[in-house]
């Protein structure tokens, strides 16, 4: 790639694409924006290392603050990554409660490195162990393909249940936080049933535990709210937070309120700092882009847009035999490919990928190349390019649907 500008990148040979993407929901702002470039010049310019507090990094704090999903979670620290802010968290979390397990879910990513690969739930670990202890799964209600076979309508909360009875076995009593993606990307942009989130929560507070809401994927703004633990009425104890907020510079941060951020020993001078996470050019990045977020409501135009994409995406699903389960909340959509809709067997890989490149000489890029796409676009999308995606999807589906049916 060579360029982009707002939705659109170019390649080195001039081609142009309509990203779909945006870096896995990295680019909340696209790409080229003003205020990101204008802000990351003019502070490189004057100062790009150190530790000492900037007018970007107070005005950043504060609009965090200002924006939380309650007024209570007012403390922040800031990252250079998501794995290094979740990792904090549970460090805070551990030091809060005096316990030392943690609970993640099927499906789960939080990151790559050592402190947080086992709450990772996926067989992406397999090979890289040994695991740190004190670490536990439980499903995640994924009803597109409950781990137990049943439906939503009538389970009754069955794997909220099957979690307390996981944590009475596994547990050695010493739960210090459940950590959880309000809405799972990696795992297919899954969202919990009604009633979920909620119900962990409780469980966590039966447990003595804190409740961590992972939104490096959902926070500030991708989901039509500017967190994903919005949508579901719940208030969590600790927020981890990144990707959209620095649209492609590396920055992530923690929140929580003032009686946990004073933990002994996390509160101890270094004990939670970083060296990059609250410099200042990120922080001077991330202000720029959650200014934008913010004044520009851009929450609010994920929702609009985000709602008027998912329903054409659904007119695919009702016209395509291997097209399912559009599902979605803003701008983190997903649908499924599969065989067909009653087994929802998923489509084989080199398949996927054949509709990937179908897409890409038509000018989108998107997820299709795995059976669960994601489609997660910058925030800044308009009406139109949203639209034209669909449009591309459908004829690459035809063309698709043309060669697999003449083998």
């Amino acid at each position: 790639m060579e360029s982009g500008s707002g939705a659109l990148l170019t390649d080195v040979d001039g081609n142009t694409y309509l990203d779909f993407v945006a870096g896995i929901g990295v680019a909340s702002l696209g790409h080229g924006h003003p205020a990101l470039q204008q802000a990351l010049a003019e502070q490189s310019a004057k100062l790009t290392a150190g530790s000492f507090t900037t007018a970007a990094r107070v005005r950043l704090l504060k609009r965090i603050a200002d924006n939380a999903p309650s007024p209570e979670l007012c403390q922040t620290q800031l990252y250079s990554g998501g794995a290094e802010a979740v990792e904090s968290a549970l460090r805070l979390a551990r030091a809060y409660t005096g316990k030392f397990e943690i609970l993640s879910f099927w499906g789960a990513f939080h990151g790559k490195t050592a402190g947080v690969l086992g709450l990772m739930g996926s067989e992406f670990k397999h090979g890289l162990g040994p695991l740190a202890p004190g670490q536990i799964l439980a499903p995640y209600p994924d009803c597109y393909r409950c781990p137990f076979a049943l439906s939503p309508a009538s389970c009754g909360l069955h794997c909220v249940e099957f979690t307390r009875q996981t944590l009475k076995m596994q547990s050695t009593g010493s739960l210090a936080a459940i950590v959880v993606e309000p809405i799972q990307g990696t795992a297919g942009n899954v969202i919990p049933p009604v009633g979920w989130l909620g119900a962990i929560q409780e469980l966590a507070r039966e447990c003595g535990a804190l409740l961590i809401c992972d939104e490096m994927i959902t926070g500030f703004g991708r989901t039509g709210q500017l967190w994903g633990q919005q949508h579901f009425a719940i208030t969590s104890d600790i927020i981890t937070f990144g990707k959209g907020v620095g649209s492609g510079f590396p920055v992530s941060g923690l929140l929580s309120t003032k009686e946990i951020a004073q933990s002994d020993p996390w509160s101890r001078p270094s004990f939670s700092s970083s060296s990059y996470g609250s410099g200042p050019l990120a922080t001077a990045a991330a202000d720029a882009v959650t200014r934008v977020i913010v004044e520009e409501k851009l929450s609010d135009h994920a929702a609009l847009v985000g709602e008027e994409l998912r329903q054409a995406l659904q007119s695919l699903a009702d016209k395509y035999p291997f097209v399912d389960e559009v599902r979605g909340k803003g701008l983190l959509l997903a649908f499924e490919l599969v065989r067909d809709k009653k087994s929802r067997i998923p489509l084989p890989k080199s398949q996927c990928e054949q509709i990937f490149q179908l897409c890409l000489r038509r000018g989108l890029l998107t997820m299709s190349y795995s059976p669960r796409v994601r489609i997660n676009p910058p925030l800044v999308i308009t009406r139109e390019q949203a639209l034209e995606g669909v449009a591309i999807l459908d004829e690459a589906f035809g063309e698709f649907l043309m060669h697999s049916s003449a083998s």
